[in-house]
């Protein structure tokens, strides 16, 4: 009965670790001011979450944000307008990007 008993347990003490290891990363769309190639570095223009006929991808809410890029996995490369959609983890002041992901060149609603 304590053997059947411990494998359960065990099982279910391995994923608890595991769950509290994991984060979840926090994402940000909006629109491309400045990708520096050079320096990995993208300058972005943040949109909210109110979507519309006139605002498909969301509004401007005025917020400039700075993505390092440098060990990020980057679709089609980004260009200045293009919207984008960021994946990413804050590390101190540095916001790391980990995927870019050009959402205007690879609009799927257009298809």
């Amino acid at each position: 009965m304590k053997i059947k008993l411990r494998i359960p347990v065990l099982c279910l003490a391995l994923c608890l670790v595991f769950a509290l290891n994991s984060s979840a990363s926090e994402v940000v769309q909006g629109k491309c001011l400045e990708y520096n190639n050079e320096l990995k570095i993208i300058k972005l223009e943040e949109f909210d979450t109110n979507f519309g006929n006139e605002a498909p991808y969301g509004q401007a809410t005025g917020i400039v944000s700075e993505f390092d890029c440098s060990t990020a996995k980057i679709g089609i490369t980004p260009e200045p307008g293009d919207i984008l959609r960021i994946a990413y983890k804050v590390k101190g002041d540095n916001k790391m990007a980990i995927k870019v992901m050009n959402v205007s060149k690879q609009d799927l609603r257009k298809k």
